[in-house]
């Protein structure tokens, strides 16, 4: 198989990992073991799908592979096999039986398309665990990130971020696997938008390492947020998140340069952006307007479809999106929401009046630790950014190397630093 081949491979069993886990979770209700025996269904199709070939139904060849490692791994613990057995009394007869060929091996009563994915993800979301928990456990579990990955994302030790995983599943053990009902669904629809605009921004813009985009985890988040569309069409939120993902998504490919370095906004080739799904955003963030009151991910999906309708920087509607900001900053305290604000004052009102702003959320309460250090080097990026346009290039300097001391992302660093150095005199 050549080297095509291989990335083909490895994008499908990304692509069905989260699926497979979901069914074996929804079958045999075992979180650890199921996802142990995922990734040795994954290692045996990594071995033997470049050398026999990819099978005609990929995703139901990894379920029948990791149901057996997990019937096999039950089978062998005793204590496991009598709590089985006592379970197995009170189930339907069928619920645990290993499908033979030829059946469909999601399980017995399920359509061949259904998608376990969704089902998991509001599992990751329970409310019996605390946000950080349903962030952690939902990257590893549906975004496919490794500990040591989600442990650098938060700035926490990889020994922490395992523990933090591991209590989460303990949290969820037991919880039947199922879709929530329609009140419970409410309850977690929340923690699940704000789960899945985490992955999005992940996956957009890593906040380590060498890659400014992961492309992969920006798809998968947004995957899921069709699903949750569907189950919820007339939900604004939903509509909102999702059009705030793709109008941004649609940027992506001028984002980089050759050679994988960043690209701002305002420099960008917008040639390259991607009409096709800029139409579908924009329609998305009207129609998400027109499903209720206007909350943070229509506001913020209005903003992105301003920013993308613009054929030229010059072209950004900039009062609009400082009354959008407006809006926004008065119904949620993100920082980041304040920070996107302090910029459109400064594009509508001059840089001066930016730099204000800039200053005045400096002196807000900080907050949590590792929030605090991405808080501080993103104020230092606009304050760089806004005291260059105010002619002050010292400062500015200055400011722009704090930044990139400030940031685990290697190409926006990079970039700070080049925009530092370009000032020198």
């Amino acid at each position: 198989m050549d080297g095509t081949t291989d990335v083909v491979i490895e994008d499908l069993l990304r692509r069905n990992a989260p699926q497979v886990l979901g069914a074996l979770v929804r079958r045999y209700g075992h979180f650890d073991p199921a996802e142990d025996s995922v990734q040795e269904a994954l290692i045996a199709a990594a071995e033997q799908w470049p050398r026999d070939g990819v099978p005609d139904n990929p995703r139901g060849w990894l379920i029948r592979v990791a149901s057996r490692r997990l019937t096999d791994r039950l089978r062998g613990d005793a204590a496991r096999r009598r709590r089985e057995e006592t379970a197995a009394a009170l189930t339907p007869a069928d619920a645990f039986v290993a499908p033979p060929p030829g059946e469909d091996p999601s399980g017995p009563g399920r359509a061949p398309s259904e998608d376990d994915t969704l089902t998991l993800l509001f599992l990751c979301c329970h409310p019996a665990l605390s946000p950080a928990a349903q962030i952690a456990l939902t990257l590893r579990a549906v975004g496919g990130l490794t500990t040591a990955e989600i442990a650098r994302a938060h700035l926490v030790p990889e020994a922490t971020m395992a523990q933090r995983i591991s209590r989460a599943k303990r949290a969820v053990r037991g919880t039947r696997f199922r879709q929530p009902d329609a009140q419970d669904r409410d309850q977690r629809l929340a923690a699940v938008l704000q789960v899945l605009y985490l992955v999005f921004n992940e996956g957009y813009t890593a906040t380590a390492g060498p890659d400014l985009h992961r492309t992969g985890l920006a798809r998968e988040a947004i995957r899921l947020a069709r699903a949750v569309r569907r189950l919820l069409p007339h939900e604004g939120r939903v509509t909102g998140l999702l059009a705030l993902m793709v109008l941004t998504e649609a940027r992506a490919p001028a984002r980089t340069g050759p050679d994988g370095e960043l690209i701002p906004l305002d420099e960008q080739d917008r040639t390259l952006w991607d009409r096709t799904a800029i139409a579908e955003g924009t329609a998305l963030a009207q129609e998400a307007l027109a499903q209720g009151p206007a909350g943070d991910y229509q506001l913020q999906a209005a903003v992105a479809a301003l920013h993308d309708e613009a054929e030229r920087p010059e072209d950004t509607d900039w009062p609009q999106i400082l009354a959008l900001y407006d809006l926004l900053v008065r119904r949620t305290p993100d920082p980041a929401a304040a920070l996107g604000r302090a910029v459109a004052v400064a594009m509508v009102h001059g840089p001066r009046a930016g730099l204000a702003e800039v200053d005045a959320l400096e002196r807000a309460p900080e907050g949590a630790a590792a929030g605090a250090s991405e808080r501080r080097y993103r104020l230092d990026a606009v304050r760089a950014h806004l005291l260059e346009r105010a002619g002050e290039p010292d400062a500015a300097r200055t400011a722009y190397r704090a930044a990139a001391d400030g940031t685990l992302s290697e190409p926006e660093a990079r970039y700070l630093r080049m925009r530092a150095d370009r000032l020198t005199r």
